[in-house]
């Protein structure tokens, strides 16, 4: 019997995108993080949500497993112009875990979730 990978147990294409949808609309309104400004501004236009919902879906069901779909920049490109701090990463963290543990997320694949995430960190977060 082969075990099942995180995108199968994290439902698959549709668990995924419904997490994302509920993760993305925080985002989008969290007061910390949009202290950033590069990150606010991106934020404040709604047109940019739709989009970014299909990159962070497609990122996350081929970083659990699932068909190669993502066709965004690499995490380093696509982050280095934001200047993302640490503590901002982790707020971010703080939400996905808050989304995933909302919606019922057993605890083994919301924490694997979370160290695939953590596992970016550097590319993410600015040095600056």
């Amino acid at each position: 019997m082969t075990d099942k990978s995180l995108y199968e147990r994290l439902g698959g294409t549709y668990g995924i995108a419904a997490a994302v949808d509920v993760l993305v609309e925080k985002l989008f309104k969290n007061e910390i993080i949009n202290q950033n400004p590069a990150v606010e501004d991106f934020h404040k236009h709604e047109a940019n949500k739709p989009g970014y919902k299909v990159l962070v879906t497609t990122w996350s069901i081929e970083k659990t497993g699932g068909p190669k779909c993502y066709h965004g920049r690499d995490m380093l490109e696509a982050h280095k112009h934001l200047n993302i701090s640490g503590d901002h990463f982790d707020v971010v963290g703080q939400i996905v875990f808050e989304t995933l543990d909302g919606l019922g997320c057993p605890a083994a694949e919301r924490d694997e979730f979370l160290g695939l995430l953590a596992s970016y960190r550097d590319e993410v977060v600015s040095d600056a």
